[in-house]
C-alpha cells in the first residue's frame, strides 16, 4: 500500500529527474540525460522510502562527479 511520504518523495525526485532529462537532452550532456531517466523511473521499482531517498540523492550527484569525454 502506498503512503503519502512515498508519493511525495517519488514526485519530488521524478520532477528533478525531468529537469535533468531536459537539461541533458538540450545540452547534449549524456550523464545528466541518463541520470534524469533514472530519477524518473527508479521509484517504480523501489518501495522503501528511506532507500528511495538515498538512491535519489545518489543519482542527483552522479552528473557532478562522473565525466564522460
Amino acid at each position: 500500500m502506498l503512503d503519502s511520504s512515498y508519493l511525495l518523495v517519488s514526485l519530488v525526485f521524478s520532477c528533478i529527474g525531468l529537469g535533468y532529462f531536459i537539461y541533458g537532452r538540450r545540452q547534449k550532456h549524456k550523464v545528466a540525460f541518463w541520470a534524469g531517466i533514472g530519477l524518473m523511473f527508479y521509484p517504480y521499482v523501489i518501495s522503501n522510502v528511506t532507500l528511495l531517498i538515498v538512491l535519489g540523492v545518489g543519482l542527483m550527484f552522479v552528473p557532478k562527479f562522473v565525466r564522460l569525454n
